[in-house]
């Protein structure tokens, strides 16, 4: 794999499901990743629907860790330590 370049461009979705891009200084044939980052309205609330909860990855993230033998008292003692913190 060679060298990784990151382009970043703004555009505005015209039709539900089509983006459009164009001028990128990629060449046919060239691999290249997209990611799509989407930006909520200011307050807008995002709802977590269990299959949203399920597709996000939290599920399971600890379940190969050796140094954590019980992962409720774990999230409980991050918890504290996290409340602590926020009273300075």
């Amino acid at each position: 794999m060679g060298l990784v370049k990151a382009l970043r461009t703004y555009t505005i979705v015209e039709k539900d499901g089509e983006i459009n891009l164009t001028g990128l200084p990629c060449k046919k044939g060239q691999r290249v990743e997209t990611i799509i980052l989407f930006q909520t309205p200011q307050g807008a609330k995002i709802s977590l629907t269990a299959q949203r909860l399920l597709d996000s990855g939290l599920i399971g993230l600890w379940k190969d860790r050796t140094d954590i033998s019980d992962s409720t008292a774990y999230a409980r003692r991050l918890r504290e330590q996290a409340q602590r913190r926020d009273r300075g």
